[in-house]
């Protein structure tokens, strides 16, 4: 019982400040161009400087190099998503239309927006390298396979621009993270004064992501919101099959108890609020990705305290 509650408590964290963003969007206090902002603060200043934070402070040379050679059980799970995701498409019957936008949204999670809030709310700042250790992995399979998927139900040829996809991948979060790698493995201090304006500005990263999310919740038409069988099957693919795979994959081995539990909340996350833009980009259903990604993340506030539950049995 403790558990749960600890989970709940965790979770209605995260959610006041996601009914922040929605009731301040609700009463017209943002336009587009004021959220796109807090998303680019959000990616490009706060979590960049988080990471260099938390990093530099919290972890040492030797604990880094033992996490980072398990990005190999996400992107195996990753994989695995995307393979079913094919049969799913096949044999469920999904419209052509939707084809790649729905493989791309089966096997992805948003794993900044709303992972990295969730898992440091409920384990706290040293769950951070597990963390981004599924993040590098999810979006690099993103900005890669996931765009050419949705790329292919646009209505122009599918291309892979190699330059396009490295700006992407090596995106400002990753390489705050990689540079604050680089600093710790090699011993670097950094003033005290740099310090506190990294811890300041990486504050940010949490609230503002929470208000994002509330923010995007609210310019859906609710109304719009159905089930039908592909809705189902990408809820299934993303609350249920995602955890089990990743589940037989780290259970089993010596990893730390944190770092399953994190891979296990990371891949159950909805999905990635990149969709619908990428979408509209490139011409495919974007009303479809947004549906999605208000229907998953709603639901994640049921499915993250159940999940939780279950891993702390770990």
């Amino acid at each position: 019982m403790e558990v749960f509650y600890n989970a709940v408590s965790g979770v209605l964290i995260i959610l006041i400040m996601i009914a922040l963003g929605f009731v301040l969007a609700r009463n017209d206090w943002f336009d587009g161009k004021m959220t796109s902002m807090i998303a680019r603060l959000v990616t490009q200043v706060a979590l960049p400087a988080y990471m260099i934070s938390t990093i530099m402070e919290k972890f040492t040379a030797k604990k880094l190099l033992t996490t980072l050679p398990d990005l190999f059980f996400p992107i195996v799970s990753m994989l695995s998503l995307y393979i079913v995701s094919i049969f799913v498409v096949k044999f469920a019957k999904i419209p052509k239309m939707h084809s790649g936008l729905f493989m791309s949204m089966f096997s992805n999670s948003n794993t900044v927006f709303v992972g990295l809030p969730v898992n440091m709310a409920l384990f706290g700042k040293s769950s951070l390298p597990f963390v981004l250790v599924y993040y590098m992995a999810n979006t690099t399979f993103f900005w890669t396979l996931g765009v050419y998927l949705i790329q292919k139900d646009g209505k122009g040829e599918a291309s892979f621009n190699w330059k396009q996809t490295l700006k992407k991948v090596f995106s400002p979060p990753l390489l705050g993270f990689m540079v604050s790698v680089v600093l710790v493995l090699m011993h670097v201090t950094l003033p005290d004064f740099l310090m506190q304006d990294f811890n300041y500005i990486g504050n940010l990263t949490i609230p503002l992501s929470m208000i994002f999310i509330g923010i995007s919740i609210n310019s859906v038409d609710l109304t719009n919101v159905h089930f039908d069988r592909s809705n189902f099957l990408i809820l299934f693919g993303r609350f249920m099959l995602a955890p089990i795979i990743m589940s037989l994959l780290v259970i089993p081995t010596p990893m730390p108890v944190m770092m399953k539990q994190v891979f296990i909340m990371q891949s159950a996350m909805p999905i990635m609020t990149n969709a619908p833009v990428v979408s509209r980009l490139y011409h495919a259903d974007s009303e479809y990705a947004s549906i999605m990604v208000a229907e998953t993340t709603l639901l994640s506030l049921i499915m993250i305290p159940v999940l939780m539950v279950l891993v702390e049995k770990l």
